[in-house]
């Protein structure tokens, strides 16, 4: 029995465990649909043409875990950003933690997905939010059948959270090869602010797929600011499927560091409906040994006078692969609209491989858009410089390479965050910076 099969088998008795609720029953059996008819992307597709998931599909995945095991703090606590006062929302082999997360109803909603499906004062609240940006595509479909846990966060109007809040999912080996399907929503009403980290973490090195889907809504004026931190092992997967909807004078930004795991999918979708939005996307990749990642982005103008900039780099050795599928559209009524889109690589090993496709689709004629990719090697006069100036040459390399990447750590707006990725970009290119940001 292949991994489709077992999974649509498998929905028949997930569906039979949930409570009678025919709203979730109609939303998971139309995707469920969705995904037998689709099935798993394949490198026909032209979003799926550098990415073949064949690797990861072959093992035979646990679908729903026999047992919880429980973990101490002390042994997961250099995974969280321990240095600042943050709400967690932390789960273990899918399953929340109560003793290690810390949420709120305080004024605001930090707390869990299944909570909310259950209480009726959420009810409405959910249903006017759930599963309307995500994709009907066979990823998130399959994520929206299966979807029953994940992080439920509400933020009412004229809020700033005065802390971060941090979405962790652990997964410890209890299982040889497991897959999990977490599913957060996300909403953030008018003129309210708030800091999001989130994280998916194996603690053994048995296999793990994780199929994520994560619905954010930035109403009018709001300013969403969220970092995802990606440095897991190398039998770990994960497709990260990321929709945001943008209303009017919003702001959202997202930092993506993308520095381990076996195979990484980032689909990563804005939409702007409304005037004066403006979104970011950022990222860095470094990965070597026979990891692969593969950035697929999407920014939607809908409405005129928004913005757009996007800013990936990465630096892959070994037998690593990257992928960059960056798409603009503007439409037609999108007037005065600023969209930049850039991807700049540096492969230190003729092993390593970059696959690059920066695209815009302009139907709008009074716009400023510019998009570029760049593959090069490290800069042999600059290397050459600092060598005459005492540097050796694998910190000369190491401090090329940061450089290289700084201007996205630039606008990171949380220190500890910074400071966290300047030390693991060191310890990817195995120097000691001797510097913190």
């Amino acid at each position: 029995m292949d991994l489709k099969e077992k999974l649509l088998s498998s929905f028949l008795v997930f569906e039979n465990q949930l409570e009678d609720d025919a709203y979730m029953n109609d939303v998971r059996n139309d995707a469920i649909t969705a995904f037998e008819e689709k099935g798993f992307p394949t490198k026909k597709e032209e979003a799926w043409k550098y990415t073949s998931l064949n690797s990861v599909l072959k093992e035979d995945y646990s679908i729903f875990p026999k047992q919880e095991n429980a973990i101490e703090f002390n042994d997961i606590k250099k995974y969280f950003i321990h240095d600042i006062d943050s709400y967690k929302i932390v789960f273990i082999d899918g399953k929340y933690s109560s003793h290690l997360s810390q949420t709120t109803h305080d004024g605001m909603d930090i707390c869990l997905m299944s909570a909310a499906m259950s209480k009726p004062k959420y009810r409405l609240h959910i249903e006017n939010y759930f599963n309307k940006v995500a994709t009907k595509d066979s990823l998130p479909s399959l994520n929206t059948a299966f979807s029953s846990e994940g992080a439920y966060i509400h933020i009412p109007k004229n809020k700033m959270v005065a802390k971060p809040i941090q979405i962790l999912h652990f997964s410890t080996g209890n299982e040889s090869a497991i897959m999990l399907q977490p599913r957060n929503l996300i909403v953030i009403d008018e003129n309210s602010h708030v800091q999001i980290i989130e994280r998916h973490q194996s603690l053994s090195n048995n296999a793990v797929l994780t199929n994520s889907v994560t619905e954010i809504f930035a109403n009018k004026r709001a300013i969403v600011d969220y970092y995802k931190i990606q440095n897991d092992n190398l039998n770990a997967s994960l497709i990260d499927n990321t929709f945001i909807n943008q209303k009017r004078e919003s702001v959202a930004s997202v930092h993506t560091f993308a520095f381990g795991g076996k195979l990484v999918r980032n689909n990563l979708n804005f939409y702007q409906n409304g005037e004066r939005i403006d979104s970011t996307l950022k990222g860095i990749t470094i990965i070597g040994d026979k990891q692969h990642v593969d950035h697929n982005t999407l920014v939607h103008h809908i409405e005129p006078n928004c913005e757009s900039h996007q800013d990936y780099k990465g630096i892959f050795g070994e037998n690593s692969t990257g992928v960059f599928n960056g798409k603009i559209i503007v439409n037609k009524e999108a007037q005065k609209t600023n969209a930049f889109q850039a991807n700049n690589n540096i492969l230190v090993s003729d092993k390593a491989t970059i696959n690059t496709k920066p695209q815009l689709e302009i139907f709008a004629d009074d716009v400023k858009c510019s998009h570029g990719c760049t593959i090069g090697q490290l800069d042999e006069t600059a290397m050459f410089y600092m060598r005459t100036r005492g540097i050796p040459e694998k910190e000369a390399k190491a401090l090329l390479m940061y450089a290289f990447s700084n201007n996205v750590l630039s606008s990171v707006k949380i220190p500890e965050i910074k400071q966290r990725i300047t030390k693991i970009i060191a310890n990817k290119l195995g120097v000691n910076m001797g510097f913190d940001l």
